[in-house]
């Protein structure tokens, strides 16, 4: 861990940049008839979670914010509807349901003046809830950027990695800081991406790691999002969001 290492510094913009595609796919779920209360990806309205989100960098600096996340109810989407999540930062996912899983079909930004459908359907939960249940959609590098290029984000010019996702457990216990959790699902996500690391050891394959825990009642109470570089011409680091207070 890098935090007592470095001053923890506020860069809003910085972490909306890193982990608004990176929570489209942690937050892309579910149906068109109502999720009873105890799922583990609730989208009946009236819904709020916040979350306590950090990044660590590997310069040994500490981005910091809250994230506020809403269900909207309904919405039209085509010819059909769709349930609305929102993030106070101005993003909102539409989700479905069915009896392969939960999945998100399009996301709309404040700019759009439409939602932008998915070209697939992007699995928050794959059925059947079991321990080895996988699926693969795209992720990209949302921390790992160059220390010397511009613009130095990794995501520019790598967009679309295809990332594996399996259901590692289903009957976790989770502690957070609003009560522990039983009877939790976690998700491990995995991905690497061939960069050119330094000029000793050339190109590397960097790993993306991404870690979910689903747990009844909340539904998502903790992502990890592992992006480690640790070499010369690039910096990576570990984004962590935990939940704080839900309703």
């Amino acid at each position: 861990m890098v935090q007592a290492a470095g001053p923890v510094v506020s860069r809003c913009a910085r972490i909306r940049r890193a982990r608004v595609a990176w929570l489209a796919a942690a937050v892309a779920a579910a149906g068109c008839s109502p999720a009873p209360s105890s799922a583990l990806f609730p989208l009946e309205p009236g819904h709020r979670w916040d979350y306590d989100v950090r990044i660590e960098w590997e310069n040994n600096t500490v981005e910091h914010e809250t994230r506020t996340i809403t269900t909207e109810g309904r919405a039209t989407l085509g010819d059909a509807t769709a349930w609305r999540r929102r993030s106070a930062d101005g993003v909102d996912w539409y989700l479905r349901s069915d009896d392969t899983g939960i999945f998100r079909v399009a996301t709309k930004s404040d700019l759009e003046e439409e939602p932008q459908p998915d070209k697939q359907a992007r699995y928050v939960l794959k059925m059947p809830l079991a321990a080895g249940t996988g699926w693969q959609h795209t992720t990209t590098a949302y921390m790992l950027r160059r220390r010397q290029e511009f613009p130095p984000e990794i995501r520019h010019t790598h967009p679309a990695v295809p990332m594996n996702y399996t259901i590692e457990a289903v009957d976790e216990s989770v502690q957070t800081r609003v009560g522990r959790f039983e009877r939790c699902v976690r998700v491990r996500g995995r991905a690497s991406l061939k960069l050119f690391a330094d000029p000793v050891v050339g190109w590397r394959d960097m790993p993306l790691t991404t870690t979910e825990w689903y747990c009844p009642g909340p539904g998502l109470v903790r992502l990890v999002r592992e992006e480690p570089a640790q070499s010369t011409f690039l910096v990576g680091g570990t984004l962590t969001m935990d939940l704080t207070t839900w309703k």
